[in-house]
């Protein structure tokens, strides 16, 4: 128990509370540090998925797909760091937006891991499968480096805490879906002319998908830099909430 004693008590008070501050500023910090970590690991993952898909390379495909069980291992980790931080600290409401926002970000990196581990797995399958009939279309790789991009930007805009680069990483996100776009008319244009590309082309339409989605998390993750920063909710809006929160 804490006994008042006194004159010195509003002291002691603020001595307290400023440790409290201090101790908690430190653990939030150690979460920034882990989230930045395992976003490097996702882009790296990202990254090294497409090659493998340009390539053909199955150790690179077989590493990708290993390295997901040390990304999940991150969640699982950061989300406990979060859920004891809110325990123990019990969080103001300003606070307490920071750590809800951290826990969705993981979740969009996690995700995004999966999506590498799938590319380099339906990778794998059309290597092993043999007989390529289609070309490893060039905008395959085209849309994969779009995607990284996104990705380091909004982590860059979270380790920054810049909510003027995170709306670039939003904006990027119609540039990825013309890419997926401009890749699936190729592939029905294969599919049409030779029957026999179809279980092929599906396969590679399935990894730009997966690739495009990598984009909305990086999205997802600029979106809430944003909310972290200015405390606007932007998710599921248009231009005009965008630009309300650059005002914010």
């Amino acid at each position: 128990l804490y006994f008042v004693r006194g004159p010195d008590s509003n002291s002691e008070r603020r001595l307290m509370n400023d440790h409290l501050s201090k101790q908690f500023d430190l653990e939030l910090e150690g979460i920034r540090t882990r989230i930045l970590q395992m976003g490097g690991l996702v882009e790296r993952q990202v990254l090294a998925a497409i090659d493998a898909f340009s390539t053909g390379n199955i150790e690179e495909m077989e590493e990708v797909i290993r390295a997901d069980r040390d990304v999940d291992a991150y969640e699982v980790g950061i989300d406990e760091d979060c859920t004891l931080l809110i325990a123990r600290r019990q969080p103001t409401a300003r606070d307490l937006r920071l750590v809800m926002a951290i826990s969705r970000i993981v979740t969009d990196l996690e995700r995004s891991g999966d999506k590498a581990a799938k590319i380099a797995n339906k990778a794998r399958k059309l290597h092993r499968a043999g007989g390529q009939r289609i070309p490893r279309i060039s905008d395959v790789q085209h849309c994969g480096r779009l995607a990284t991009d996104m990705l380091q930007a909004a982590l860059d805009a979270l380790a920054r805490m810049d909510v003027d680069g995170a709306r670039q990483v939003i904006s990027a996100d119609k540039a990825i879906d013309a890419a997926f776009n401009a890749i699936l008319r190729q592939l029905v244009t294969y599919m049409m002319e030779d029957p026999r590309t179809i279980g092929e082309a599906l396969d590679i339409i399935w990894i730009a998908k997966a690739i495009e989605r990598v984009g909305d998390h990086a999205t997802n993750i600029a979106e809430n830099v944003i909310y972290i920063v200015s405390g606007v909710d932007v998710r599921h809006a248009g231009t005009a909430t965008h630009q309300a929160s650059k005002k914010t």
